[in-house]
């Protein structure tokens, strides 16, 4: 392995493991001193508010839980690989583009400990009690089946629509409504990145795909 190649394992490592020691500490020290549906107002704008979700990246649920975990799964084996291909390109690699990816790949990975491990090593009590790690009578769930913890929460600010709006007169907007984590914030800060800045990576990277260019 080259010296470059090396720097760019270094660089995705680094972010990689950052992201999931923050990500898996700030879940672990909320989910064993806060209950569920717990809500810590640090500022009006900004709250901590403990829920989870058998779903996808800000509480979505569209899809069953065992299909969920097994996707997540092939996806960063998929994007770890796509890394490590864009490490050994050396000093033609983009370490950007490769820190933009990392970040996805760290979010990707941080949800997935959840739902592979969290059901394992933690139980499930009623409010006001806190879950226990490791409990002697065991965990709430099988592998795979885990839920992921989400905290952070910014209603940044709301209004009530006018009576004359059709459908939703009198009703109150929130923005921002929906409840996350860093692995979350990882895997949204990583795309917004390609998008506003490495597009033109990423297309560069979708004509080399094949086979003699991998």
């Amino acid at each position: 392995m080259d010296k470059e190649t090396a720097r760019n394992i270094r660089l995705s490592s680094i972010i990689i493991a950052c992201v999931l020691i923050v990500d898996q500490a700030v879940k672990i020290i909320v989910k064993t001193n806060m209950f569920i549906g717990q809500d810590i107002e640090v500022t009006p704008w900004f709250h901590i508010l403990f829920v989870e979700n058998n779903g996808m990246a800000f509480g979505m649920e569209v899809i069953s839980k065992l299909f969920l975990s097994l996707f997540r799964i092939a996806a960063i084996i998929f994007i770890g690989y796509y890394i490590w291909r864009l490490s050994k390109r050396g000093t033609n690699a983009n370490r950007n583009y490769i820190a933009s990816v990392s970040l996805i790949f760290a979010g990707a990975l941080g949800n997935v400990i959840d739902c592979m491990f969290y059901g394992l090593i933690f139980d499930d009590p009623f409010p006001p009690f806190t879950a226990t790690m490791f409990p002697e009578w065991g965990g709430y769930e099988t592998f795979l089946h885990g839920r992921v913890v989400d905290m952070l929460y910014f209603p940044l600010f709301s209004f009530t629509w006018p009576q004359w709006v059709p459908g939703i007169g009198g009703e109150e907007f929130l923005f921002f409504r929906p409840i996350f984590n860093i692995a979350d914030a990882a895997i949204t800060i990583g795309v917004l990145i390609i998008l506003l800045f490495q597009r033109k990576s990423l297309s560069d990277d979708l004509k080399t795909t094949a086979p003699d260019n991998a």
